[in-house]
């Protein structure tokens, strides 16, 4: 019973924090600095993990299916194909996400949550700042920008790694670009997009709650920041099962 009011009053203090936040800023001039300032440091700082993770998973895809399905009544461009719609549909959307749940939302928590402790949001509260609006609306807006462009470049890193595997010669160029080509429907690839656009809501919504009302001292902080992770994960893994059934 308890668990079940806690969990109530935490919802209903997210969607009154949210109400906070999702307003128009005072000064558009400093937000749109703080907006690129947030998508340089959440998005960019982030290409490299992005970038490596895909790479080797698309190339392990690859292999796994050529490897476990090896059947002369199965087309050779099957192994591209079923890597191209893995991609699209799951890996580069949902679980890069997952991954960047960690990453991402434990750095937002962690920072704002150092921000609550050591006063600075009070400060910020008691010069008439909407401190909600000023520190959080540019992370969430950073990150929903950017999150799609991570996204393409996860597709795109882990299909240089599905083509890398054909020099071990477990397959060929030629049967992978036709598997790459076969019935490709872009809609697939906006479906991505999507999925990438909510959760990077999650993540950076869920996270800042979490730092923002965090009370205590520097054990509760970090205490917060992997709460956000364990709640974004979490929330990302039901969205995914939403959203695929609607987009899909």
């Amino acid at each position: 019973m308890l668990t079940l009011k806690k969990s109530l009053t935490g919802i209903g203090r997210y969607v009154m924090l949210m109400g906070r936040v999702l307003t128009r800023p005072d000064r558009l001039r400093m937000f749109r600095r703080q907006y690129i300032t947030e998508m340089y440091q959440l998005g960019y700082n982030s290409v490299g993990i992005v970038l490596i993770i895909s790479f080797f998973i698309g190339a392990v895809i690859c292999l796994q299916i050529k490897l476990n399905i090896q059947s002369p009544w199965m087309p050779r461009m099957v192994t591209g194909y079923t890597t191209r719609e893995i991609m699209l549909l799951e890996f580069s959307s949902s679980i890069m996400c997952l991954i960047l749940a960690g990453k991402v939302g434990s750095n937002i928590a962690s920072e704002l949550g150092t921000m609550r402790i050591t006063q600075q949001i009070d400060a910020l509260d008691i010069m008439g700042v909407n401190s909600a609006n000023y520190l959080i609306l540019p992370k969430i807006m950073g990150l929903m920008t950017i999150m799609p462009i991570l996204v393409t470049f996860s597709v795109a890193s882990g299909i240089i790694g599905a083509y890398c595997t054909s020099f071990m010669g477990t397959t060929t160029v030629s049967e992978l670009t036709e598997g790459f080509h076969y019935e490709f429907n872009q809609w697939f690839f906006w479906c991505g997009m999507i999925k990438a656009v909510v959760y990077a809501f999650i993540i950076t919504s869920v996270s800042a709650y979490k730092g923002y009302t965090v009370e205590g001292g520097s054990v509760e902080v970090g205490a917060s920041s992997t709460d956000a992770v364990v709640t974004s994960s979490i929330l990302i893994l039901f969205a995914d099962i939403f959203l695929t059934n609607i987009l899909t």
